[in-house]
């Protein structure tokens, strides 16, 4: 078993979600999150503190190996295709016991 983190601007939810679902995921979790930017050149800016958070999700999936991996590509597909500096991040977390 795996635990996946996603991370992504709003504007991909549901990008994401379709992912999951068309994947076979059955259960996930997301939330809302503040994401921040440490950029040198926003912090010379007048209005910079305007400018570090962002409204992002941070989605929590338990997943097998076999599924993990296909999750991995379609987010790589989906991050070739967007047109923005943000991509969606995705990270695995191994896991020793769960219940």
């Amino acid at each position: 078993m795996k635990l996946l983190l996603i991370t992504a601007i709003e504007e991909f939810e549901n990008e994401i979600i379709k992912i999951l679902k068309n994947l076979g995921v059955k259960v996930f979790s997301y939330q809302s999150v503040k994401g921040y930017r440490n950029d040198e050149n926003t912090l010379e800016s007048w209005f910079s503190k305007e400018h570090l958070s962002v409204d992002s999700l941070l989605f929590t999936v338990f997943v097998e190996q076999e599924l993990e991996n296909k999750i991995y590509e379609k987010i790589q597909i989906l991050n070739s295709k967007l047109e923005t500096l943000s991509k969606v991040h995705l990270a695995t977390v191994m896991l020793e016991k769960s219940l």
